[in-house]
């Protein structure tokens, strides 16, 4: 226990909001303490942070919050070790979309929340977090990946948004040309995420859904990575590098995307929707200059944008459960999310929030989000389980392989076959091991 909480010392920092004066429904007695761990992107943190400061005044509690690695990766780790300790140090978590299944054994039950959860929120965010009957997080915001685009550009240009990857190659390439010609030495064409890790095998997802090749692992623990479409579309992405895209692209996160696109040095984007708010900040280059589409599809497919999100859960092992269920319910209601949508372009996990006068005016592309919200492609985490950031491991490095040239898209999804095959075999999915 001493090494672990020497490690939340190291890793993050810890400050606290103050304690409030007003003492609010739902509060369990003055003086209770609760840490939250939320914020990860842009200005996620800040804006976690006014809302537990205002429901600290009133329920006249205190709240800390605890600053995390941005990485998911780094996250995910850090709250292993804490919860696999029963540490108390953290109260509310907040969780990504995948994490549900892998935690649950440390979270406590918000079965009192759920009702309220069914009749507001999209049903498969609802569904993600019920594991063995019990409601383990609240949806808190949700993500599908989009494609941004220089409007002002597509109109000097005489182009309209690509509707297909085939189009989106094209148009890049050729505005890239034109603005380097006149002499824009650095503009590119496309941005992604192309970095190792946990975005990588979201970007793929997309790439190899669109071309109708699948989602590596089925839902009923079906192998279909190696297949000719999904290789295809990985082919295809790996030909960006070195040409519409930097090289550069192979170590990028969304924030290291949002920062080639947002100073004005990108054609096209792939991001969450969160980057529209700071693109269209007053201090923002591009401000004015942005639209926001789906995601193109590829030959004969259609689009196809990985589900995201974030939810709160309540560690198991906080000494004040009550308190940070109700602060898990303040921060998820609809007053917290339409401020948040509003403010921070996040999207909203409740459905009446995408016909919201006010949150449409703040994000008119709002509007076109609610049916890829309710029909976004799923990572394989429900079949995979415990396993599955295995899984994602070897998704994202597969796909690292093919877009850094070490092999072709169909060498790298035979492999992946085969690895995703061999973490069946130890988690005792399928009888037989690959190779024996």
């Amino acid at each position: 226990m001493a090494r672990l909480r020497a490690l939340v010392v190291a890793v993050v920092a810890l400050f606290a909001l103050g304690p409030a004066q007003v003492m609010g429904e739902g509060a369990q007695r003055e003086g209770v303490h609760v840490a939250i761990a939320c914020g990860a992107l842009g200005i996620e943190l800040e804006m976690c942070a006014e809302a537990a400061s205002q429901w600290a005044r009133e329920t006249g509690n205190t709240v800390q919050i605890v600053n995390t690695p941005n990485s998911p990766g780094d996250r995910f780790q850090l709250f292993v070790q804490l919860l696999s300790s029963q540490s108390s140090d953290i109260d509310v978590l907040q969780i990504d979309v995948v994490w549900a299944g892998m935690l649950q054994t440390h979270l406590a039950d918000l079965s009192d929340m759920r009702e309220e959860a069914d009749a507001a929120m999209f049903p498969a965010l609802v569904a993600n977090n019920l594991v063995d009957g019990r409601f383990v997080a609240v949806p808190w915001f949700t993500d599908a990946g989009v494609l941004y685009y220089r409007k002002d550009m597509l109109a000097k240009y005489g182009f309209t948004p690509p509707e297909t990857w085939q189009d989106l190659t094209r148009i890049a390439a050729a505005i890239q040309q034109a603005e380097r010609e006149a002499g824009n030495g650095r503009m590119w064409g496309y941005v992604f995420q192309g970095k190792a890790y946990e975005g990588l095998t979201c970007n793929a997802l997309e790439w190899v859904s669109s071309y109708g090749g699948g989602s590596f692992l089925a839902p009923d623990r079906t192998f279909t990575a190696d297949n000719p479409r999904a290789a295809a579309s990985l082919d295809e992405a790996a030909g960006w590098i070195g040409t519409i895209s930097p090289r550069g692209v192979l170590n990028y996160d969304e924030e290291a995307s949002r920062g080639v696109f947002q100073t004005g040095n990108a054609v096209f984007m792939r991001n969450w929707p969160y980057a529209w708010a700071l693109a269209q900040a007053e201090s923002s280059p591009i401000r004015g200059k942005v639209g926001v589409v789906a995601l193109p599809a590829g030959p004969g497919g259609e689009s196809a944008a990985t589900l995201g999100g974030w939810q709160l859960a309540v560690s198991r092992y906080s000494k004040n459960p009550e308190a940070a269920k109700d602060l898990v319910r303040y921060l998820t209601s609809a007053k917290e999310q339409k401020r948040r949508a509003i403010k921070g372009s996040v999207n909203p996990t409740i459905m009446a929030l995408y016909d919201d006068p006010d949150v449409l005016a703040a994000n008119p592309f709002f509007g076109t989000l609610s049916s890829a919200f309710k029909n976004a492609v799923a990572r394989p985490a429900r079949p995979a389980g415990a396993r599955y950031n295995q899984v994602s491991d070897a998704i994202w490095r597969a796909s690292y392989d093919v877009l850094q040239g070490d092999k072709t898209g169909k060498a790298a999804m035979e492999d992946l076959e085969e690895e995703i095959a061999r973490i069946a075999y130890r988690a005792r999915w399928a009888e037989t091991k690959v190779g024996q």
